[in-house]
């Protein structure tokens, strides 16, 4: 299995939602990306839904500096 068919296996969440957001950045924008912006989004892929969900939604921020500014990014997308 290819890199990017188990990327896009990664992005199939159980809320439509995330769905939308990570397969959308995968297909779009994450060939193009830089290395640190690709290892952030398959960090993101290892999250649990509702972790990744309130990120994504800004309920809460990440802690980590690099992963809050991808975030700030993926949102924008």
């Amino acid at each position: 299995m290819s890199e990017i068919s188990r990327l896009r296996w990664l992005c199939r969440r159980g809320m439509k939602e995330l769905d939308v957001v990570l397969s959308r950045y995968l297909e779009q924008h994450y060939a193009s990306a830089s290395g640190s912006d690709q290892a952030q989004f398959r960090a993101l892929l290892q999250m649990p839904d509702p972790e990744l969900y309130n990120l994504l939604l800004g309920r809460d921020a990440a802690t980590d500096p690099e992963c809050a500014r991808f975030v700030q990014r993926l949102r924008a997308k």
